[in-house]
């Protein structure tokens, strides 16, 4: 078994999107090698509903997947094609932009006005780019949970992991994505497939990577490997971008530590890149944008 060492550790920077959300964005619009095939990760948690009420009106997204996950409040969503619904705690939307669709997403709080959820998006090969847009709304119960002698549990919404088999698929990318909670004080090694890039995001608690050392605070973005330095320790919005190998291991803080592990197969095709639409070409990019001034954008009814 191989070990991943750490690429790199990014602090989710503080981002204002939709209609002027606040909100933490942890890796996107930027260079996509190192994430392939994932383009951007969006931590959207505020307790203040002026800060996000006014949501992610109408938009357009064409050539890639946007995965939903909300774990307190709700997600009001609406498209061009006459979906609805409504996403609670616990729930998933894995959304297949295809060929093209133009939605809106309306977050809302709890009775104390907590809201709190991630948004991922997945790029689509260039095969996929134009297919035909798709839904996969998931309810929380229906996502397995996993829990390990030790008291370790993963809610395992995409992907095989511990002999559970999470609802969304049909995915390209074949991607895994995790919701983990290792416990105080525990030390638990998880299987990432070598073939494919991986990331934890820390969302509660704190930890180590790598190995049993103590925590000791919270380090912001690092670049270049870090193989031989000491233990890096993730903490709260702290992203760990892995380097290659077939399993990571992580050991808890005193408060236990909750985290995102995703990864998938790299597609490793060229990426032209112009807000909610992602293309291989920019002659891809300028006719999206030419049909959506035209009125042709949308091609599957």
């Amino acid at each position: 078994m191989s070990l991943r060492p750490i690429k790199r550790v990014i602090e989710a920077r503080p981002t204002i999107e939709g209609a002027g959300v606040r909100l933490r964005r942890a890796f996107g619009f930027g260079d996509t090698s190192d994430f392939d095939p994932f383009l951007l990760l969006d931590d959207f948690r505020n307790e203040n509903p002026d800060d996000y009420l006014a949501g992610f009106p109408w938009h357009p997204h064409r050539g890639i997947e946007t995965i939903t996950y909300v774990l307190s409040g709700t997600v009001s969503h609406g498209d061009s094609l006459g979906n609805r619904g409504t996403l609670g705690a616990g729930d998933v939307q894995w959304m297949t932009a295809g060929s093209g669709i133009v939605h809106q997403e309306m977050p809302r709080g709890d009775e104390q006005g907590r809201m709190h959820g991630f948004q991922l998006w997945a790029n689509l090969p260039s095969s996929l780019k134009m297919t035909a847009p798709r839904y996969q709304d998931v309810s929380s119960r229906d996502i397995p949970e996993v829990v390990d002698d030790d008291g370790t549990r993963v809610r395992v919404i995409c992907g095989s992991f511990w002999g559970k088999t999470g609802p969304v698929d049909g995915i390209a990318a074949d991607p895994r994505y995790l919701d983990v909670w290792v416990p105080p004080g525990q030390r638990k090694t998880l299987p990432v497939e070598t073939t494919r890039h991986a990331f934890a995001y820390v969302f509660e608690g704190s930890g180590t990577f790598r190995d049993a050392s103590p925590p000791v605070g919270v380090r912001t973005e690092r670049v270049g490997p870090v193989a031989d330095a000491a233990p890096e320790l993730t903490g709260n919005r702290s992203l760990v971008l892995f380097d290659r190998g077939d399993e990571v291991t992580v050991q808890a803080g005193e408060t236990g530590i909750r985290l995102l592990l995703v990864s998938g197969k790299p597609l490793e095709e060229p990426v032209a890149w112009h807000g909610p639409i992602v293309m291989n070409t920019e002659a891809e990019l300028r006719q999206a944008y030419d049909e959506l001034r035209q009125g042709t954008f949308i091609k599957h009814r």
